[in-house]
């Protein structure tokens, strides 16, 4: 097999890879993209992508059970739905598959060049990829490291069989009667909400005092409420310790005793690790942070002509992150001026109700030693969601006291992710409470709330 050489190769095409390989394309630069499953990653293949899939057709289907139930607010009755999973499934690998072709197609038309396999470093500058056909060797200038990350295994309950990690869950083609979710992060609790709402018993254990730990419990509060209401059983402070004889989950509560859960599957979502491992590192020298690869501000690693990018860097450990981080690469190589000064990345959680989080907290800013101004509008005095009958949440926006720059806004409510660009752009450009205020909203809209909770902090909200 003939050596490939090239100015550019980049080691995964999940969201950062394939961004930086198309970006680095279309500046002309001879880029090479190695990937040894589907283009897209974690992230459209068995993440981001299908999961919302997923929780979209339980958000459907819950509220035609309720219909059935009770008399719906809005006047709708039903007779008794019924899901068939295996039609769901193959509609959410029908989405994964058109996006996969996409995205290989614009590598193509990028003039990028894929090489299915797994990449091994053998030096610096030089790679070697097992593919189906042979040894591939490749000799690059400058090499993107974007192997993402993996499930983290807990040692007690490794994967297989009822234990499974998300990936496993998002292919489930019969609902399991009873779920056990070990781990009460975003992605624990979105999945955790999903199956409960298509009608599996849930029960989430979490080894902390609280859900959702990466966000303040002002925007937690509406979560755990829906929780309660669709009858998912939380257990806090409590470890999963592994199996019992018979297959039940032994878990050791807040108080020391143990109890055992009954499971016909058992999730295990305890956080994501970098995928720093079979892929040559050993071969290379570079400084490490933590589990991470340590980068600077344009993504460069220790070695020259060594770039890494996305959850193999830290993090947050968020699609768009790598995206960005993608994009940015592939113009450094092609000569232009970047570094990475971003102000905020939005975090979304897509649960019932969605939470948005952009900057920093109230609790954040005090920390950091910053005076500041705060104020929260309900979605309860918002019209449009008045008329979408889910009035739980608000948007609360955090600014500095003496001048009114906006450091951080966050919200909780139905759809609130689709406010998630609205927040960020408002950080990224600058804005102060006054640009917000005065920035006509259309009515009816979520984002009117937005609007209101910048008025409210100023002293004179209009609607409450």
């Amino acid at each position: 097999m003939k050596d490939i050489s090239c100015k550019l190769l980049v080691i995964g095409a999940g969201p950062g890879g394939y961004v930086c390989a198309i970006r680095a394309g279309q500046l002309g630069i001879d880029t090479v993209i190695v990937e040894e499953k589907r283009p897209g990653g974690t992230c459209l293949n068995v993440g981001c992508i299908p999961s919302k899939a997923i929780i979209h057709a339980a958000d459907e289907f819950h509220i035609a059970a309720e219909a059935s139930r009770s008399a719906s607010p809005v006047g709708i009755s039903l007779s008794a739905p019924a899901i068939d999973l295996k039609k769901t499934i193959a509609w959410k690998d029908n989405i994964v598959g058109r996006l996969t072709t996409g995205v290989s197609g614009l590598l193509k038309k990028a003039k990028v060049k894929s090489v299915e396999g797994r990449a091994r470093f053998r030096d610096g500058k030089t790679v070697e990829v097992e593919t189906s056909t042979g040894t591939q060797i490749i000799r690059a200038e400058n090499i993107v490291i974007a192997t993402g990350s993996q499930p983290v295994e807990l040692p007690n309950l490794p994967f297989g069989g009822k234990v499974m990690s998300s990936t496993e869950a998002l292919a489930l083609t019969k609902l399991p009667e009873k779920i056990a979710v070990i781990g009460a992060g975003y992605i624990g609790l979105e999945l955790g909400t999903a199956f409960a709402k298509l009608g599996a018993k849930v029960t989430v254990v979490e080894a902390l005092d609280r859900i959702l730990p990466l966000y303040d419990a002002e925007l937690v509060r509406p979560v755990a409420k829906r929780l309660g209401e669709l009858g998912i059983d939380l257990l806090l402070s409590a470890k999963a310790k592994g199996l019992s004889g018979t297959g039940a989950l032994l878990v050791e509560t807040a108080d020391g005793a143990e109890q055992k859960i009954e499971a016909d599957a058992i999730l295990v979502t305890v956080g994501r690790e970098p995928a720093t491992e079979n892929w040559g590192r050993e071969e290379l020298v570079l400084d490490m942070d933590g589990r991470f690869v340590r980068i600077d501000d344009e993504c460069r690693t220790s070695m020259r002509g060594i770039f890494a990018i996305g959850d193999v860097t830290g993090e947050p450990m968020l699609a768009h992150r790598a995206m960005a981080q993608g994009e940015m690469v592939a113009e450094i190589v092609a000569g232009h001026k970047r570094s990475w000064d971003k102000v905020a990345i939005a975090a979304v959680c897509f649960t019932d109700p969605e939470i948005v989080s952009v900057g920093l907290s109230p609790d954040q800013a005090k920390a950091a030693g910053r005076e500041i101004k705060t104020a929260q509008f309900p979605f309860s005095a918002n019209g449009r969601a008045m008329s979408m009958a889910d009035e739980a949440g608000f948007v609360r926006v955090v600014a500095r006291a003496d001048n009114h720059l906006v450091l951080g806004i966050q919200a909780v409510g139905r759809g609130v992710s689709e406010l998630s660009a609205a927040f960020g752009l408002a950080l990224e450009m600058g804005a102060r409470l006054e640009d917000i205020a005065g920035t006509i909203h259309a009515h009816p809209t979520q984002g009117e709330a937005l609007q209101e909770a910048a008025l409210r902090t100023l002293g004179h909200a209009l609607h409450i």
